[in-house]
């Protein structure tokens, strides 16, 4: 029986449904990693800012019948990520679900955009949902394709989690510290190197299309490559991803954003860690070196990708290399992309959400 699992934990919901609305309690659903939580974070700091709520965590994978309580109680409830029981959760007409999601503005289509046999239960679970949280009313359409969802719904209020880069940071402190941690020569640049997934096995191991020892040979005295691996990387490719040569494995670190704050350049593809990185305004090179397999096979884009992303593409070692030698990026370019994502980067998404939310109970 199709979702049959999902159905289970609508009727376990169902069953505290004969409890009252708490209006103070606040439940972010999450994974047990709690990875891409960082939208979550920043909205819990903001209600902390508002009064005396009490904020309940419900791990999809762990679950409990306090959890379950907890979450038919709850006043607010936010996502950052899928969570198909939600299609089959009846919440109260109290209960405001918010949508946050975890990526950026938009760039790979996901979803509905790609995956027409679950278009049926996106439409369950946006009818589900209240709110959905984007980062700019340019991409509005592409979320409410991928969704499922009425175009009502969809909030363009901004990215939370990019309040961080507002906040007080000591980066010296922090690049000093990321140093010590890998023992890293602190005089060095960092270039960071984030791919994404592959869904195709044999492109995840980035290092048979990156000749590190060139790489090395032509930047290793004013640079060192920091690798940042996907989160979901091991569901694709079930090899160690290493090798020979001088670089860094911080795919373990705790805070990327710490990373995007410190490092000098970032070298990506496909991954949508480049629009939270271009806020930064700081160089980008996409090192595609799949690229017609990518495009012929994985999800595509909304967007052409050549003429849009904000940064040189290049599809092998010798002309990554040559760009960051030369320096060859373009800043109208980058500043120009994220205008296309983001209707204000001012740090005070978290507050915009809040205030829009506690206006709603009002």
């Amino acid at each position: 029986m199709k979702y049959i699992k999902h159905k289970i934990y609508g009727a376990l919901f169902s069953l505290f449904k004969v409890f009252p609305i708490n209006k103070n309690i606040i439940t972010f659903i999450v994974d047990s990693t709690e990875s891409f939580k960082g939208n979550l974070d920043y909205i819990k700091k903001e209600f902390e800012k508002r009064g005396n709520f009490e904020f309940n965590f419900f791990y999809k994978d762990q679950l409990s019948f306090s959890s379950f309580k907890n979450l038919a109680t709850s006043k607010y409830v936010f996502l950052n990520d899928n969570f198909f029981p939600i299609a089959f959760m009846n919440f109260k007409k109290e209960t405001i679900v918010t949508q946050l999601w975890h990526a950026p503005g938009a760039f790979k289509k996901f979803g509905g955009s790609v995956d027409s046999e679950s278009i049926e239960i996106l439409k369950k679970i946006s009818d589900n949902t209240d709110y959905l949280i984007v980062s700019s009313k340019n991409i509005e359409d592409y979320y409410c394709e991928a969704f499922q969802i009425q175009k009502n719904k969809i909030k363009a209020l901004g990215l939370p989690r990019a309040d961080y880069y507002f906040e007080s940071h000591d980066v010296g402190n922090l690049k000093a510290e990321f140093c010590k941690k890998y023992n890293i020569d602190s005089d060095k640049k960092i270039i960071l190197y984030a791919p994404t997934f592959r869904e195709e096995e044999i492109y995840n191991n980035v290092f048979d299309y990156l000749n590190l020892e060139k790489f090395n040979e032509s930047l290793g005295k004013e640079y060192v490559l920091a690798l940042r691996l996907h989160p979901k990387i091991k569901n694709f490719y079930h090899d160690e991803i290493s090798t020979e040569g001088d670089y860094v494995d911080c795919s373990d670190y705790p805070s990327e954003q710490e990373l995007l704050l410190i490092s000098d350049i970032l070298i990506t593809d496909y991954s949508s860690i480049m629009i939270e990185f271009a806020m930064l305004n700081k160089p980008i090179v996409f090192f595609t070196y799949d690229f017609d397999s990518y495009m012929t096979s994985e999800r595509g884009f909304y967007f052409d990708f050549n003429s849009t992303v904000p940064g040189p593409v290049v599809c092998d070692s010798d002309k990554l290399i040559e760009v960051i030698e030369n320096n060859d990026f373009d800043e109208s370019k980058l500043s120009k992309f994220v205008m296309t994502q983001f209707d204000a980067i001012d740090g005070k998404a978290s507050k915009r959400v809040v205030d829009f939310l506690l206006k709603c109970e009002g």
